[in-house]
């Protein structure tokens, strides 16, 4: 798509949000909807408790008052990976949460986050919006009687913070790890020990020993966790290049909203997952440096180049296994390989090119 184009797709979704919020006030008389939202966070998580505060503000004022959502954060619904059934269940209305977390359930979702090696993140938004992921994205979540959107972004995440040094891949071998997704399952094959633990309970895991290892986020989230105090080395990512959270909403609370209040509803998402990924990488910068300052302990690593060749290759191993027993899942993993192949060959002539030049100059 050309940049002329680029900018008219922004102008008309702004031209859309200028002209809902200059609705007349007759229209208030209208129908009025208060939907309820279920996140995976604890109240007040920063960053992302904050993008769904932010979607239900804009929509209420784009509606001007006829769409409220009213938010219970973990706390509150006492199941943060139960998200994805209260949804389903029309517990909830929407929910806010990270598709990867129901693997279980729902295999084909875990791609919709994030696939190890995969897309950064502005390479994921084209994929979604430009190439046909948000599509298989409502194919998946359909028959369970659910609509998804991207919820934001926290960019590329870090690969976790180890208690020991790694320098082979023996080093991995009985490790207790917390990441989720397909990371988990890669990690599985190298012969780490993995398991997925709720936010909230992260930091005491780690500090009683029940995990050696683990991966939140990245600075703008990790360091308010306080991991940095236990464990030292801080490793770069591989696992997540890009993770978008979701927006999964019951079918049937959808379809009661009236075409103007969904396409608000749209516009409201779209914006907040917006805002959260700039939001992140502003945080992550202020935060990494403040960590560097305060923590010099800390130390920030990369995986030995075994460790990233077995782990590319335990990732390859895996979707190619998937895509062989699951003809739906076969045309979302083709879809990102193809999509990749694509968008990556300007990622490289552009971004990379350009910090690859001027690296020996900043240095």
């Amino acid at each position: 798509m050309t940049f002329r184009a680029h900018l008219q797709a922004l102008s008309a979704s702004l031209v859309l949000a200028l002209t809902l919020l200059a609705l007349p006030a007759t229209v208030s008389a209208q129908e009025t909807h208060t939907l309820r939202l279920a996140e995976t966070w604890g109240p007040n998580y920063p960053i992302l408790g904050e993008t769904t505060k932010r979607m239900a503000a804009m929509a209420e004022e784009m509606s001007g008052g006829r769409l409220k959502i009213r938010i219970d954060s973990s706390n509150k619904h006492k199941a943060p990976f139960g998200i994805f059934d209260m949804v389903k269940a029309g517990q909830y209305d929407i929910g806010h949460t990270a598709s990867y977390y129901y693997k279980g359930k729902i295999p084909n979702a875990m791609y919709f986050t994030t696939v190890p090696f995969g897309m950064l993140a502005p390479e994921q938004y084209a994929w979604f919006y430009y190439g046909g992921g948000l599509e298989l994205m409502q194919k998946v979540y359909a028959p369970h009687g659910m609509l998804s959107f991207p919820g934001g972004n926290t960019g590329n995440q870090m690969g976790g913070w180890f208690r020991e040094e790694i320098n082979s891949l023996e080093d991995l071998k009985g490790l207790k790890m917390r990441t989720p997704g397909f990371a988990g399952e890669v990690m599985a094959e190298l012969g780490v020990a993995v398991t997925n633990i709720p936010p909230g309970e992260l930091y005491t895991a780690l500090e009683r020993g029940t995990i050696d290892a683990l991966e939140w986020v990245g600075p703008a989230l990790d360091l308010d966790m306080g991991f940095h105090q236990i464990a030292k080395y801080y490793y770069s990512g591989w696992q997540e290049p890009a993770a978008e959270l979701q927006f999964l909403i019951n079918e049937k609370s959808w379809a009661k909203l009236s075409p103007e209040l969904q396409e608000i509803l749209r516009v409201a998402m779209r914006a907040a997952a917006y805002d959260m990924y700039i939001q992140s990488m502003h945080v992550s910068g202020q935060s990494w440096s403040k960590m560097k300052a305060d923590y010099p302990k800390v130390t920030a690593k990369t995986f030995p180049s075994e460790v990233i060749d077995a782990l590319r290759q335990a990732t390859r191993k895996l979707l190619e296994e998937a895509a062989e027993n699951d003809p739906l899942a076969n045309e979302i993993i083709q879809s990102q390989t193809e999509y990749l192949r694509t968008i990556r060959q300007w990622t490289n002539i552009s971004d990379k090119a350009y910090l690859e030049s001027i690296s020996k100059i900043e240095e």
